[in-house]
């Protein structure tokens, strides 16, 4: 990314820690962090607090698992198309201003969720919260602005997006033990006074900046990729539903999906201040990256967030854990494993090169994948543990971490906001996709046998040969020269 067509109102030098902001105050890179942290936990607590307390919700709000599950669907498929043109936003009118904007709307949509009667204003809430989608990329984004050391950004990327996996399955378990002892809304309420608090340091510690010849926003543009991929990822959540699906709606939206991009590209051609530059589209350091994320996501999301979690509750094919057991057993250890490993993947990648680290990671997810094809059969919850660490430390904690830092460092610097916006909705494109095809080919190999595993272990078999595409495309993803040290 080119840094020198972004524009900042600071006099000092960037090769300093000390900075000044808009109102001239000192401004330390260590702050800047601390901040900009602050604000991706916040953003995690809304993705990830609540899945414990879902149950207290249902019974609170009288309502059913599927309508409970369709507000969580709200949620991610709202981050998801605000991810889509906000970084923009940001590099046209302010990034801190943007951010700070989001952040607000968090607390508002907490504040709504927790006073939420029903399971309509409970939707809302979640709704609102989702405009704090694009809070990871944008933060990148504006550390990237101040930290232009390749190895510093690098490690400082990874220990900003590490949160992004989980904050050490620490948000689950007090998630679950707020509901426990004080209902959902307590829930919600931690979630808005987090917020609150990164709002306030995000206002009063990260310095504007935003791109000198960005003028305008492109709306209609906005529009019609938003009905673009709103529409693929209604019909990606439809078909998860297998045979309860409607499959004349799936194909309809997919349609529409398919003709709101054809019109979205057309519309590109003829703006003279379009969100996306077609000629950015055909590079193959957009397309390379974006086909990457939604490859690495579909194959490796739902065995960790699905398909592991139920094999350890299963108590005829598994290992009958209780859900707070099999919390603990993989998915916390995942989580803190891809913690502690992100920031020695940034500076790995900005040491080594970022598509060398990224091939690593990758092959080592489809291996620890193929560790828990293994050992399911033996029914050893060491193996178990084992192998949800090595997945957290190689998606979690590596391919992750440096996939989120491709988006950043692969940007066009005329338009730096636009590649972290795609490829934060890739990512929610793979893991609708990872629900949809491996529970697709999980249910299609159901066994006779109730006792048997092997319809766990067709669905991780899809994932090992899904993440091989990711691998293969991987090879496709440019060199970002200017992010990685020389010599």
């Amino acid at each position: 990314m080119n840094v020198s067509s972004t524009t900042r109102t600071t006099s000092t030098d960037r090769t300093t820690d000390n900075r000044l902001s808009p109102a001239g105050r000192p401004v330390r890179v260590g702050v800047l962090v601390t901040a900009l942290l602050t604000a991706c936990i916040a953003f995690q607590l809304n993705a990830s607090m609540l899945s414990p307390a879902l149950k207290n919700i249902e019974d609170s709000l009288g309502a059913s698992s599927a309508e409970i599950g369709l507000t969580q669907t709200a949620f991610f498929t709202s981050a998801a198309l605000f991810s889509l043109f906000l970084p923009r936003l940001g590099d046209v009118i302010g990034r801190r201003k943007v951010l700070v904007g989001m952040l607000a709307l968090m607390v508002v949509g907490c504040v709504v969720a927790a006073l939420a009667q029903s399971v309509p204003m409970l939707f809302v809430g979640r709704v609102i919260q989702g405009a704090s989608g694009p809070t990871v990329p944008l933060c990148l984004i504006m550390l990237r602005v101040e930290v232009t050391e390749p190895k510093r950004y690098g490690t400082l990327l990874g220990v900003i997006t590490a949160v992004n996996g989980g904050i050490a399955g620490v948000d689950s378990l007090a998630g679950g033990f707020l509901a426990d002892k004080h209902g959902f809304q307590a829930v919600f309420w931690a979630m808005a006074g987090v917020a609150a608090v990164a709002t306030a340091l995000v206002a009063a510690l990260a310095p504007e900046s935003k791109v000198a010849d960005a003028k305008r926003m492109d709306w209609p543009g906005v529009g019609l990729l938003v009905v673009s991929v709103g529409s693929l990822l209604v019909a990606l959540n439809e078909a998860g539903k297998l045979a309860a699906a409607n499959w004349g709606m799936v194909a309809a939206l997919t349609v529409l999906s398919a003709a709101a991009f054809a019109l979205f590209w057309r519309t590109e051609d003829r703006s003279r201040h379009p969100l996306v530059a077609t000629r950015h589209l055909k590079q193959r350091g957009t397309w390379a990256t974006l086909l990457t994320t939604v490859l690495t996501m579909t194959g490796v999301f739902a065995v960790m967030n699905g398909l592991v979690p139920a094999f350890a509750q299963d108590a005829k094919a598994g290992l009958g854990m209780t859900a707070e057991q099999s919390a603990w057993w993989t998915l916390t250890p995942y989580a803190l494993a891809g913690l502690a490993m992100g920031p020695i993947a940034g500076r790995l990648a900005a040491t080594y090169g970022y598509g060398r680290v990224l091939r690593l990671g990758l092959i080592g997810s489809a291996a620890s994948v193929v560790l828990l094809i293994v050992t399911l059969p033996g029914h050893s919850r060491v193996m178990l543990l084992t192998a949800s660490l090595l997945v957290g430390i190689t998606y979690a904690g590596v391919a992750n971490i440096v996939l989120n830092g491709l988006g950043v460092v692969l940007s066009p610097g005329e338009n730096p906001g636009f590649l972290p916006g795609l490829n934060a909705g890739a990512f929610n494109l793979g893991a609708g996709l990872s629900f949809a095809l491996l529970y697709a080919v999980k249910t299609a190999t159901l066994p006779s046998d109730p006792a048997s595993s092997g319809d766990y272990t067709a669905g991780m078999i899809a994932g090992v040969v899904i993440l091989a595409a990711a691998l293969a495309t991987s090879f496709l993803i440019p060199k970002p020269v200017a992010a990685e040290a020389q010599g």
